[in-house]
């Protein structure tokens, strides 16, 4: 079986073609950096419509990438959560696919194709494990039992990390997207200058807090001046917190659960310190930690290709009404 798949969630457009045997043979993202930078964040309209503009021409491309000159054999696509507008266009554009094809489509969530996108590496984890999922728009710790099957055994309750990260390079006059910038700079400040709270590590719980950070990072700047140096060391600072408490957070999931495996899914998962701080837990832990490549980490439709090509064969299938949820629980998955 060969399955196209989807992604338009959020601000990058990417399609993709996995194939039972031979995995991800063809794969294409665009992202729409260049677009949003002037506004230092993601504009809903200004994102749907430039995946208008993406998704056609993308699917040509692939198709031909792919090599086989015939067309897939189902078509799988993000139906949320996300912005809505952005959702409708994927949503609309891979059922009309389907359609016009003559071939099964599949609605697939955004958060489970990054669960299961460490499964697109070699080796691949095993059933079940847990998964720490951070992105600009949710910080989870799930166990994955199964394809399906989903405990969140952890959330935010207020910024996601991704958001905390955007927000706070935002402060240091650092470029949308701030994630990357920011540990960019981070590089350059003195990791023992200042120290950052790790917010709920002191309490019970897996969940996480990360808009006092920011507020912290504010104050910060705000007693030590603008000075480049004093931005660096605030960069590094926070991105220590941040990778301090996830790390804690980590070591509390794998032994409650009693699970030995570890994956990392989402855009912050990229970020080399927090891999380097997994990595130590791990090797403590005698357990294993599972990384996506840096590709397979942002918002990307390989993922959703492979998470649709695993319910179509499981039987799942859509109607020819086709809906997108802005908001959409795991949980609520079977």
């Amino acid at each position: 079986m060969r399955v196209i798949g989807i992604e338009t969630s959020c601000d990058e457009t990417s399609v993709a073609i996995y194939d039972a045997g031979q995995g991800i043979v063809a794969h294409e993202i665009y992202t729409q950096q260049a677009i949003h930078e002037k506004f230092g964040g993601v504009v809903p309209e200004l994102a749907s419509r430039d995946h208008i503009r993406k998704l056609l021409p993308m699917v040509k491309r692939v198709l031909s990438a792919d090599g086989r000159g015939d067309r897939p054999d189902a078509v799988a696509y993000t139906a949320g959560p996300g912005l809505i507008g952005a959702l409708l266009v994927g949503t609309a554009f891979g059922r009309s696919l389907a359609w016009s094809w003559d071939v099964p489509a599949v609605a697939v969530h955004h958060l489970e194709g990054h669960l299961l996108a460490a499964m697109l590496e070699d080796p691949p984890p095993s059933f079940p494990f847990v998964a720490l999922l951070v992105s600009g728009g949710h910080t989870l710790l799930v166990r994955v039992n199964a394809m399906g099957d989903y405990q969140i055994l952890g959330d935010t309750l207020d910024d996601a990390v991704g958001e905390a990260f955007d927000k706070t390079a935002k402060l240091l006059g650092l470029p949308y997207p701030g994630g990357p910038a920011l540990e960019k700079l981070a590089r350059q400040g003195d990791p023992r200058r200042l120290q950052f709270p790790r917010p709920m590590t002191n309490r019970p719980g897996l969940d996480f807090s990360f808009s006092g950070l920011k507020t912290h990072a504010l104050n910060t700047l705000q007693d030590y001046g603008d000075e480049g140096q004093v931005r660096a060391n605030i960069a590094v600072a926070f991105q220590q917190a941040v990778v301090e408490t996830m790390v804690i957070k980590c070591r509390r999931a794998l032994r409650q659960t009693g699970l030995r495996r570890l994956v990392v899914a989402g855009g912050v998962g990229a970020n080399q310190a927090l891999r380097d701080g997994l990595q130590s837990l791990v090797l403590k832990e005698h357990a294993q930690v599972f990384f996506p490549r840096g590709e397979y980490c942002t918002d990307n439709a390989a993922m959703i290709a492979y998470a649709g090509y695993l319910r179509l064969t499981a039987g799942y299938y859509e109607p020819a009404a086709f809906n997108a949820r802005a908001r959409w629980s795991l949980e609520a998955l079977c």
